[in-house]
């Protein structure tokens, strides 16, 4: 089944003068893509900007993350792009036939539900692997194997576990990032994970279940500062109370509004010195080396919030540019939509957040020379691109009428519910 794009839908660019077009990376996969919230649908996403075919399997109401009030308000429009629905009722003996037809057709399946869950459905690795052998089945979890596996888990959960919320808040106020971080690591560690298996399986003809975690994912991004206990000898404390490292890599307030600079070498330090007129700092040798910097910082943090604070953003930032120090405006998620190079970048997709309403939002962050990603379709309706997928297994229109009448699929995208 081909993807249709929607008419709001941007399509990927076109190659280089003199390189022949070429196939998105994963065209030709087929990915069953069970997912929900955010893990799941971050590894579905991920495929799917990557080519492959990736069908949204949910329950005939739509996936509850459709409804998603808050911070999850816009969960379901930014991982969902590039997808088909195929919205049925699996507790139903036929709505499990039909997945059951589907399955061996498919390279891949994606599922973060709670441990136990598609066993229950009939749906786990073992009764999938009978139908399919070469099927790569991708179980999203909490926990890998081990004392923790059937345990609930959450994002927020396993920042506290992991200690990733203590390095991010204040001392003795562990706080957590400020996006679903683990559930995304987690997602794209899946995709890892199925590339793997789908490489290895090119040798071996037989798919494999693999699995990624949340926990195990902090414990990952967390493994710099377990070093860096082991070696000092003593328990890290929150990045926000942390040792200095570089002398300048702060936050600067300017005329209207803040930015940040990172100094990080010698070179950095002589640049700056020259761009902003602290030439006698620059030559001061107290203020020679990093280490020495970071003791001198008394004598170089005032001058510097001095000159800052005095020029707008702008002209800090074209400064620090000019002397290639790196330097960033402290931005708002929304300024994202108007940052050029997202926009030249060729890495946002006009999506379709509600009815009547696109902003171009982040896409899979490559880039292929011969291939460039881009928005195929926006986030499907419930159920839309399953007519067709239907039809290619065998179910004719007055079987799929009776299974829609039944509420066992739901009703075609497009028509309103009897």
């Amino acid at each position: 089944m081909s993807s249709q794009a929607s008419p709001a839908s941007d399509q990927p660019g076109e190659p280089p003068a003199g390189l022949p077009p070429v196939e998105l990376p994963l065209a030709g996969l087929r990915v069953l893509d069970f997912g929900h919230t955010v893990m799941g649908p971050t590894c579905g996403v991920v495929l799917a900007d990557l080519g492959a075919e990736v069908i949204r399997i949910e329950p005939p109401e739509g996936d509850r993350t459709r409804r998603l009030g808050g911070f999850g308000i816009g969960f379901f429009a930014t991982y969902n792009r590039n997808k088909a629905s195929l919205a049925l009722d699996l507790k139903d003996p036929r709505g499990k036939a039909i997945l059951e037809r589907l399955v061996p057709t498919a390279d891949v399946l994606v599922e973060n539900f709670a441990p136990g869950t598609m066993e229950r459905l009939g749906l786990g690795w073992e009764a999938l692997r009978a139908l399919n052998p070469r099927l790569v089945y991708c179980a999203l979890k909490g926990y890998l194997p081990g004392p923790y596996e059937d345990l609930p888990a959450l994002d927020e959960v396993v920042q506290m576990q992991g200690g990733l919320a203590h390095m991010t808040g204040l001392p003795g106020r562990p706080l957590r990032a400020g996006t679903s971080v683990v559930d995304i690591m987690g997602g794209v560690f899946g995709v890892v994970g199925i590339l793997a298996a789908l490489r290895q399986r090119e040798r071996t003809g037989l798919g494999q279940r693999v699995q990624a975690s949340l926990f195990e994912s902090v414990a990952f991004m967390v493994g710099q500062h377990m070093a860096a206990g082991a070696i000092a000898g003593e328990r890290v404390p929150p990045m926000t109370a942390r040792r200095i490292t570089w002398a300048i890599y702060d936050v600067f307030l300017a005329r209207d509004g803040q930015v940040f600079v990172g100094a990080t070498s010698d070179q950095h330090w002589q640049r700056l010195c020259a761009q902003f007129g602290l030439e006698a700092l620059g030559a001061d040798p107290e203020l020679a080396s990093n280490a020495q910097r970071v003791a001198g910082r008394t004598r170089i943090m005032p001058e510097l919030e001095r000159i800052f604070a005095a020029m707008p953003v702008e002209e800090v930032l074209r400064r620090c540019r000019a002397a290639r120090i790196p330097c960033a405006p402290v931005a708002h998620p929304e300024d994202l939509f108007e940052d050029p190079q997202l926009l030249s970048g060729g890495v946002m997709g006009e999506t379709r957040l509600a009815e009547g309403l696109t902003r171009p939002l982040p896409m899979t962050p490559l880039h292929f020379e011969t291939a460039p990603l881009g928005l195929r379709r926006q986030p499907p309706a419930v159920g839309e691109g399953a007519e067709a997928l239907l039809a290619s297994l065998g179910l004719d229109e007055p079987e799929r009428a009776a299974l829609r009448r039944d509420g066992v699929l739901a009703p075609a995208a497009g028509e309103a519910a009897a």
